[in-house]
């Protein structure tokens, strides 16, 4: 007989304690899964109401590492940058790098601009002709009518910068746009663009609705909102330095032949898309874990980069090496979003402990902290890929979570570590070496 599906109605109004009982009657064993789910829970009640107003249906919170970076010298001043991230390695590559650097100059960003856009989108089926004749005319008004909106933002130094009209009946029957600019200073902005685009809408329609020549019918708005496509809101970050002071950065190799593999590193993701797209998951490794130990989004960073990477037609690496016969520069562009107002920034506790651990950045000061992290993460992947190897320091740092996995004694876990010293690590490795030496699972793991 098959099972009756029932619909749960008014889950987003039921308690925390209600929608518990609910979910964990999903789970193979109810009690613990109440259990743990309970265990994650904020132990001040302030804090954690607080944590569960931040979405929707919460039940519990999910629990990240927050680490830092020390010695990461950006535009010659000194940061110990915050990263969420549960991937040690990664945390481990950015300190690397920037330790490396630190005496070599640091990392240099600059901020190309901080436009952000938004679009109307919408049907035209009335004469072209008599739309684009009197658009200065409407642009106006546009502009007058969302001051009540813009007129805060305007006095922090931001605001509208242009509205365009285009065309791309192209692409789609009757489709055109109100293509809006917007400069948002020190706050991501997406609230504030999203509210004027609205209002741009009502004031098109109403001033559609007034002029003679068009019809009731001629103009349909499909929708207002922002991009997160944003190329002319950039940074550019690099580090560079003379080949002499790469001699040795690994034992042995000279640093003409390191910058020589480097390159070739970097020519294999310019060459194949496949590299390409892993070689940019390494620059978004630092960037994403900066992104969101500031409460930003970085689903948002994440989807304009990689857009960006594919601006050419052909999806491509983020960052570009040069190199001759006495210098190394390694640079990342990125179109990079953020705010440090606004949203989690005035909330969560420890977004705003990152914000003041950072020296309270401006919105274009976080941009190069972040792009530089990333630009540190990359630069130890590909370091790693043309000499070493990826997994021999990956590996080191998995190490211990295999140590927790296979439930390896407290006491032991020393003597596994220096064991594995100039070994190759694997789960299947730790498990035979706890076999020969007799070792049993501290938690009753097989």
């Amino acid at each position: 007989m098959t099972e009756q599906i029932q619909l749960i109605n008014g889950f987003s109004k039921k308690s925390r304690e209600e929608k518990l009982a609910l979910v964990t009657q999903l789970i193979t064993d109810t009690d613990k899964a109440l259990e743990i789910y309970k265990s994650f829970h904020h132990p001040d009640p302030k804090t954690q109401e607080m944590i569960e107003e931040f979405s929707e249906n919460t039940i519990s919170n999910f629990h990240l590492p927050y680490s830092v970076v020390p010695n990461f010298l950006l535009n010659n001043k000194i940061y110990t940058v915050p990263m969420v991230i549960e991937e040690s390695s990664v945390v481990a590559a950015a300190a690397q790098s920037a330790k490396f650097w630190f005496s070599r100059g640091g990392f240099k960003a600059e901020v190309i601009d901080t436009e952000k856009i938004g679009q109307v989108h919408f049907l035209w089926h009335d004469d072209k002709n008599i739309l684009l004749q009197k658009f200065p005319e409407l642009k106006e008004r546009l502009i007058k009518e969302a001051f009540e909106i813009t007129e805060n933002m305007v006095r922090r130094g931001g605001g509208i910068l242009d509205i365009e009209l285009k065309d791309l009946t192209d692409r789609e029957p009757g489709l055109m746009q109100l293509y809006c600019t917007f400069e948002t200073v020190d706050s991501m902005g997406a609230n504030f663009i999203n509210s004027c685009l609205e209002r741009f809408a009502e004031t098109f329609r109403h001033w559609h609705a007034a002029q003679k020549e068009f019809t009731p019918e001629g103009m349909e708005v499909i929708m207002c909102i922002l991009s997160n496509l944003t190329p002319n809101c950039r940074v550019k970050v690099q580090v560079e330095t003379t080949l002499d002071t790469l001699d040795d950065i690994i034992p042995g190799m000279p640093g003409a032949e390191f910058a020589r593999r480097f390159r070739l590193g970097v020519h294999v993701a310019e060459a194949d898309p496949y590299r390409a797209t892993t070689h940019n998951k390494g620059i978004f490794n630092g960037v994403d874990a900066v992104v969101l130990a500031t409460g930003n989004d970085f689903r948002a960073v994440e989807a304009c980069g990689h857009a960006y990477a594919a601006r050419s037609g052909k999806y491509a690496p983020l960052t570009r090496v040069e190199t001759d016969e006495y210098y190394f520069r390694f640079m990342l562009e990125l179109p990079v979003a953020l705010g440090v107002v606004g949203g989690l920034t005035n909330l969560h506790p420890l977004v705003k402990l990152s914000h003041d651990l950072l020296g309270h950045p401006s919105a274009r000061e976080l941009m190069g902290i972040a792009a530089a992290t990333g630009l540190a993460n990359n630069f130890g992947a590909v370091k790693s890929l043309v000499t070493t190897g990826i997994q021999k320091g990956h590996m080191k740092m998995h190490l211990l979570n295999i140590l927790k996995q296979l439930g390896v004694p407290e006491d032991r876990k020393n003597e596994v570590v220096h064991y594995f010293k100039d070994k190759i690590v694997s789960v299947y490795a730790v498990r035979q070496l706890m076999e020969r030496w007799e070792v049993k699972p501290a938690t009753g793991i097989k």
